[in-house]
């Protein structure tokens, strides 16, 4: 074991836990020490209300179990003093190391070989808390020798092997599991990669259940192929949300290191439901346009991770995005470039990860009818201009894909013919990734063409005359902007590896040219 445990004293306890920082854990060492004389418990190290509020429940437990609470002096230190401790999950290494140092406990020195964590009820049950699977691979890799969680977070450690992980649902188990030497509680062992791997593809929806749309879904094909962020811009009911939350059932499955990123992200938030383990599928978060930039980007008091890094290695679907508080749309710039996001505050700097796809819809104009082809707009040309620039420039240089979503007609909606299957077009997707992975394989932190950077572009994305003239043509013609030609370039490389076509041809440039809808000067009239 790493940690170095000294000769102590029968009244001086040493238990240990562990604080959650970002998605990483640090050790905390818990200290009891019985000093006589004096009537008050005091606890230092930088603890918040909430952990000395624990000494309240402590009590309570005490007297409902048949435990005496001690009446002298006891001083509970939380080492490393000078990091910040917060939460409840302290409430139970506390609890046993006051049992050992006031003589109530036998064999309390072997309270120092586990990490115990826990929120205690009144009456001594074990509560949930968060961040167990951080937990369990830092107490793995500081060599406890195991880990003593709530019950139902039990199956979240158990998926840390090479430790020794139990579940526990009150007080008195944990004491009876030292008392009888290290028996009477179950050790928890999952089969992650079984499990992980049977779940992959478990999902309600298909594209398979899609009428007509056929132009929407290759761009999401494409989109996924190539990670590239995508806008669907058309009216009110023509299926934009709908295609967007498929976009996860066409996507490379999450490989297992992804998953554990992905995970211990959720786990720190608290979004993991009881009894999980690994999370098998992308991440598919919906904020609603009221969020708050904290929530969105993370932070608060505690940092937390906000919705871009629960949306990590998944899909962050913004819709409406011109309701969105302009605030709110700006501080995702910067972390949808570095794909990770950094909440400073005075005493600490914390990273959370933030790779993610953004799909974004919205309505072409404030009625919603604009370039519809039954229903009239209302909307004078100046109020179209205003809703679209709500959005800004610089966000939508960071969107490869803009795709105009028509209403599908009677005949689409009636027919009864087959469609593909989410598995079909993942299996194209897939392909045109491992593709994308051999190229970049030389270059760290690339893995698809939507991160190429401006030196990679040139290298890569090299097109015959033929495709130089007729970029130019479409760039005069279509009055496409100047940001338009990278992202062009990007996508047509997308749609070249789609094809399995070495090079990017002009049919691969035309198609790009088209998904560059709001780069057309005056498209809104």
């Amino acid at each position: 074991m790493n940690v170095n445990f000294h000769y102590l004293p029968a009244m001086l306890i040493q238990t240990f836990g562990s604080a959650v920082h970002g998605v990483e854990a640090i050790t905390i060492t818990i200290e009891v020490n019985w000093l006589g004389g004096g009537k008050d418990t005091t606890i230092v190290g930088l603890p918040d209300n909430a952990v000395k509020e624990s000494l309240h429940r402590i009590e309570s437990t005490f007297k409902t179990n048949g435990f005496d609470v001690p009446r002298s002096k006891i001083v509970v230190n939380l080492a490393p003093a000078d990091i910040k401790k917060s939460g409840t999950a302290f409430d139970l290494p506390i609890a046993l190391g006051m049992l050992g140092a006031s003589g109530q406990m036998k064999n309390a020195e072997k309270l120092s070989g586990y990490v115990i964590m826990g929120e205690l009820s009144l009456n001594g049950e074990i509560r949930s808390i968060r961040g167990s699977l951080p937990i369990a691979i830092q107490a793995r890799k500081e060599g406890f020798k195991g880990l003593i969680v709530p019950k139902v977070n039990s199956r979240e450690a158990g998926m840390v092997n090479q430790i020794k992980v139990y579940g526990a649902s009150t007080l008195r188990e944990v004491i009876d599991f030292f008392e009888n030497d290290e028996n009477g509680l179950e050790q928890v062992t999952i089969n992650t990669r079984e499990e992980f791997y049977n779940s992959q593809y478990e999902f309600d929806i298909d594209f398979a259940d899609v009428k007509g749309q056929e132009n929407i879904k290759r761009a999401l094909e494409i989109a996924a192929a190539g990670g590239h962020n995508a806008i669907l811009i058309g009216p009110p009911g023509a299926g934009k949300t709908m295609l967007a939350k498929r976009l996860p059932t066409i996507l490379p499955p999450l490989t297992l290191q992804e998953a554990l990123e992905t995970t211990k992200i959720h786990s720190v938030a608290g979004k993991l439901p009881d009894n999980a383990t690994l999370i098998s599928r992308r991440p598919f978060r919906s904020p609603h346009h009221t969020i708050s930039d904290v929530a969105l980007v993370g932070g608060g008091g505690v940092p937390q991770p906000g919705e871009i890094s629960l949306a990590h290695n998944g899909v962050l679907f913004l819709d409406e995005l011109p309701e969105f508080k302009r605030t709110v749309l700006e501080v995702m710039r910067q972390p949808m470039e570095e794909r990770k996001v950094t909440i400073s505050r005075a005493k600490v700097a914390v990273d959370f990860p933030a790779s993610f796809m953004l799909i974004a819809s919205m309505n072409p104009c404030p009625c919603g009818f604009y370039n519809h082809p039954e229903k009239e707009c209302t909307c004078s040309p100046g109020a179209i201009q205003k809703y679209l620039n709500k959005v800004s420039g610089p966000l939508l240089d960071r969107i490869d894909l803009h795709v105009e979503v028509t209403p599908v007609s009677f005949q689409e909606l009636s027919a009864m013919k087959s469609r593909e299957t989410s598995a079909v077009i993942r299996k194209r997707v897939i392909k045109a990734r491992d593709i994308q992975a051999k190229r970049y394989q030389n270059y760290p932190g690339i893995y698809c063409n939507a991160q190429m950077t401006s030196k990679l572009l040139k290298e890569i994305c090299v097109i015959s005359p033929a495709g130089i003239q007729l970029l130019k043509t479409a760039m005069e013609r279509l009055n496409l902007s100047a940001r338009a030609y990278d992202r062009i370039l990007k996508v047509s490389r997308t749609i070249a590896d789609l094809a399995e076509s070495e090079e990017i041809r002009p049919e691969h440039l035309a198609e790009a040219i088209q998904y560059r809808s709001l780069d057309r000067e005056g498209w809104a009239g």
